[in-house]
C-alpha cells in the first residue's frame, strides 16, 4: 500500500505564510508527479500546483507568485509554501501523487488525508 500524509496546516493572519508538506511511503518504486489540491465545502476540488519528478512545475492563476511547490524526492516529500495568504485561500489541501508501485506495475493515483488551511484575522 501507499501512504501520503499531509501536515502543516492551522489557523493563520491575511498576509501570513505557511509551509505544507506531505510524506509518501509504503511499497513505492517510483514517483512521478505530485500536486496539490484544495476544496471548500459545496464546490469542486481545485489544482492548486504541480510538479514533476524532474521539477517543472504549473501553478493555478489564483496563486501564482504566491505560492511554491517543491519537492525532495530523497525523502519522497512534496512541499507547498505559501506566502501573503488571502482568506479566499482558506480551504482543505490534499496531496496527491502518481505512483509506480513496482517496476512492472503501472502508476496508480494516490490521495492524502487532507489538511485544513484558515486564513482569518
Amino acid at each position: 500500500q501507499v501512504q501520503l500524509v499531509e501536515s502543516g496546516g492551522g489557523l493563520v493572519q491575511p498576509g501570513g505564510s505557511l509551509t505544507l508538506s506531505c510524506k509518501a511511503s509504503g511499497s513505492i518504486y517510483r514517483i512521478y508527479t505530485m500536486a496539490w489540491y484544495r476544496q471548500t465545502p459545496g464546490k469542486q476540488r481545485e489544482l492548486v500546483a504541480t510538479i514533476t519528478s524532474g521539477g517543472n512545475t504549473i501553478y493555478a492563476d489564483s496563486v501564482k507568485g504566491r505560492f511554491t511547490i517543491s519537492r525532495d524526492n530523497s525523502k519522497r516529500t512534496v512541499y507547498l509554501q505559501m506566502n501573503s495568504l488571502k482568506p479566499e485561500d482558506t480551504a482543505l489541501y490534499y496531496c496527491d501523487a502518481n505512483v509506480q508501485r513496482t517496476v512492472l506495475t503501472t502508476t496508480e493515483n494516490y490521495w492524502g488525508q487532507g489538511t485544513q488551511v484558515t486564513v482569518s484575522s
